[in-house]
């Protein structure tokens, strides 16, 4: 199967708002990305917009672009405690779900966290019930270590969440220039 063709880049002014809603529409993030109404943190992405295009040193955010240059999401990281190392995540919009598109946005993350940084090591969490987030990732390379109990509030109990982890000399698969 060809991989989709997926680019990474800063976002784009026009892009912000329909991206506010992966944070703020119960319908745009997923059944696993909504905890409730977060208007504070759209302020805030917002703000941080104007003042660092969401590129800064607590957390960052790229576009997910597709092949004909349409924001299809985002990709972030963050750093983890007081290490040079990152945790990153992805949202996408449900009509670019299930398409590859974001295992090939997740290789393409990793590649430029391992190019630009001195990171050794990379993680994301997703819920157990997350199966196909849990494939993605594992075909980006990732290696699943274990799981961490009642870590988040979601839609009215406490889930579990799936650790993985990559470590910067990890065999991962190659992504193409496409």
């Amino acid at each position: 199967m060809d991989q989709p063709v997926v680019r990474l880049r800063p976002i784009e002014e026009s892009e912000l708002e329909p991206l506010l809603r992966l944070v703020w529409d119960p319908d745009a993030p997923g059944e696993y990305q909504w905890f409730g109404f977060r208007m504070d943190a759209a302020r805030e992405m917002e703000r941080r917009w104007r003042d660092d295009g969401l590129i800064g040193k607590d957390s960052s955010f790229l576009a997910v672009a597709v092949e004909d240059g349409t924001c299809a999401g985002w990709v972030t990281w963050r750093p983890i405690a007081a290490t040079d190392n990152y945790e990153i995540g992805i949202a996408l919009f449900p009509e670019y779900r299930g398409r590859g598109i974001g295992t090939v946005a997740q290789r393409r993350l990793v590649d430029y966290l391992f190019s630009t940084t001195t990171a050794h090591r990379i993680q994301a969490g997703t819920e157990v019930d997350n199966v196909a987030e849990q494939r993605a990732l594992e075909r980006a390379g990732f290696r699943r270590e274990g799981v961490l109990r009642g870590l988040y509030f979601r839609a009215g109990s406490w889930r579990n969440s799936v650790m993985y982890g990559l470590l910067r000399d990890d065999d991962r698969p190659a992504t193409s220039d496409g």
